[in-house]
């Protein structure tokens, strides 16, 4: 299973949506799919429309308690996307974890032990804490969505500095599969100026593919959708879909063979 956390200590980036949506394009195009939900807002939950009641089993269940992926996976109505979802009580797992041994690797040992899936996408809360440390400690590669504004690179740098100690003391093979860049407006240059910064300091490294800013993208999570389920014809849908795609080819094809 290759597996792939969405990243960025800043908030409001479109880091849930690109989880969300990205997932449900890998289901669209035949991937056995997991989402793990890390953050206690439990956005990419309910985005998917699980509601709290279904929520018996969680990833504090998964962390703390070392209750398996299997009996926290809820099927959602998608095709072929599986979910562990989130509730509030993760916000305590930091502290219940804090005094423990393999406090950064319990992810990774669960789904060390995990078996149906073919790749698994980790929503990571907006913070470089114990629960991103374990993200990325579990993780093959790292997604990072990026949003199209001033203080973009200056945040991005502080989670390349992150990516690079778990690197050194945890996962020596973490790798980043490319940054997205979100919210884009064309009509604003600076949305224009920050994608040429970016581009000019990382390269390849950025998705071609951007996801413009869309009223649906939006709207979707209000109805449990998403937006490619809610309308698989706006913008956002179309630039998910495209960005499945271009990620499908940059996952190690050996990984994918298997």
């Amino acid at each position: 299973m290759i597996r792939i956390a969405i990243a960025n200590q800043k908030g409001g980036v479109g880091k849930t949506t690109t989880a969300i949506n990205i997932a449900t394009a890998m289901a669209a195009t035949g991937w056995r799919t997991l989402l793990v939900d890390l953050d206690p807002q439990g956005n990419a939950s309910t985005g998917l429309g699980v509601a709290s009641s279904e929520r018996t089993r969680t990833t504090y269940d998964l962390l703390v308690e070392d209750v398996s992926v299997d009996d926290c996976t809820i099927a959602t109505s998608i095709p072929n996307l599986d979910i562990v979802p989130s509730t509030v009580d993760l916000s305590g797992a930091e502290l219940e974890l804090v005094a423990e041994e393999d406090r950064a690797t319990r992810l990774r040992d669960a789904l060390a032990r995990h078996k149906g899936h073919e790749v698994c996408f980790i929503d990571c809360p907006p913070s470089l804490g114990l629960l991103t440390l374990n993200a990325l400690t579990a993780a093959d590669t790292l997604m990072v969505p990026l949003q199209c504004e001033f203080f973009a690179l200056e945040g991005l740098s502080q989670l390349l500095q992150t990516v690079e100690r778990v690197q050194g003391r945890f996962n020596p093979d973490l790798g980043i599969v490319g940054i997205v860049l979100t919210m884009f407006d064309r009509r604003n240059r600076l949305t224009d100026q920050v994608s040429e910064d970016v581009r000019e300091c990382l390269g390849n490294l950025v998705f071609d593919s951007v996801i413009p800013r869309n009223v649906r993208l939006s709207e979707a999570p209000s109805h449990g959708l998403p937006a490619l389920v809610y309308d698989h014809a706006c913008a956002g849908s179309r630039a998910y879909m495209a960005l499945a795609r271009e990620l499908i080819g940059r996952l190690p094809k050996e990984r994918m063979a298997a």
